[in-house]
């Protein structure tokens, strides 16, 4: 049975608990079988297998094929790579992507640039819509006997997230139906590369050893563009259209809009490289030592640290 998936970031019990809250309103209104939430219904915890991470990733993997649509939990300026990976596969396979975020600031990519919903502007081009409620709930008109302005402001909290998981779970009920699309892709396409946003836009360190090896290449245009959510959606497009990806993934966490785009690219049958040149690594009890994100590492097909192991992956 299809269904749909519950992405939040799941390292931290108030993210989980946040997300069982959504899962469990909704579960009410189109029954518990047809809602996914991650962590919880693949019993992480107690899952035992013999590449424990791997498993997982196949997990999800599975469920993310068959969805009648996504919602996926963001905040803040430092997003889950995992979930930007999710909502990429989703859209890529047509599924409609809503997004909640109870996050009161805005971004741009220049000081007086065009407000965004999210730090990368690939996360907003690809939901179908965006849930923004920024605002606390309003004060309390007494205050109630043994109370203090911590509670208070507890109380406004919840009354937001209460607000924020309505006004999701209405919309969630009047999303379009998924626009299936084929993941076939031939050999012929160019490169699509994705540098890292924290170094400079200009510089070609993978750009050049791809035109070098006779490849052509694909370079986003969102961070150039004067419309970055136009610019965005032809990403989007180029990188599901290539015949490889080679995304830096260097960072504190894979970047959101690079995470997006692996997400599609696996989606879509296209070759994923990560390039990584100081990798780091995520530990937890049961499982594989993973490159910072599970889902991250098992869908790229290659892993590259150097300019060496780039120019022989081209080659393959």
């Amino acid at each position: 049975m299809s269904s749909i998936y519950v992405a939040h970031r799941l390292f931290a019990a108030h993210d989980r608990a946040l997300a069982a809250a959504l899962a469990d309103r909704l579960a009410a209104k189109v029954g518990a079988e047809r809602v996914f939430l991650p962590f919880c219904d693949t019993d992480e915890e107690n899952l035992v297998a013999e590449v424990k991470g791997r498993r997982l990733f196949e997990l999800d993997r599975e469920r993310l094929s068959r969805l009648d649509a996504m919602v996926a939990i963001l905040h803040g300026p430092s997003l889950d790579d995992g979930v930007c990976m999710e909502i990429g596969y989703a859209a890529a396979s047509g599924v409609p992507v809503l997004l909640l975020s109870t996050d009161f600031q805005t971004y741009s990519l220049a000081e007086n640039g065009p407000p965004l919903d999210f730090p990368d502007p690939l996360i907003q081009a690809a939901a179908t819509r965006v849930i923004r409620v920024p605002r606390l709930g309003p004060p309390p008109s007494s205050r109630e006997q043994g109370s203090t302005h911590y509670t208070e402001f507890l109380s406004r909290n919840r009354t937001q997230i209460d607000t924020a998981l309505d006004a999701t779970i209405e919309s969630l009920l009047d999303l379009p139906a998924p626009d299936r699309r084929s993941t076939a892709r031939g050999e012929g396409g160019p490169v699509y590369v994705e540098g890292s946003p924290y170094r400079p836009w200009d510089d070609d360190y993978l750009a050049r050893p791809c035109t070098n090896a006779g490849h052509k290449v694909a370079l986003s245009r969102r961070f150039s563009t004067c419309d970055p959510l136009v610019g965005a959606l032809d990403d989007l497009t180029a990188a599901c259209g290539a015949s490889r990806l080679l995304a830096d993934v260097s960072g504190p966490e894979t970047p959101p809009g690079t995470a997006l785009l692996i997400g599609a690219a696996l989606a879509s049958g296209v070759r994923i490289a990560a390039f990584h040149p100081r990798p780091t690594y995520t530990h937890a009890a049961g499982r594989e030592p993973n490159r910072r994100n599970l889902m991250i590492q098992y869908a790229a097909d290659e892993h590259l640290h150097d300019a060496e192991a780039v120019r022989a992956w081209l080659a393959s």
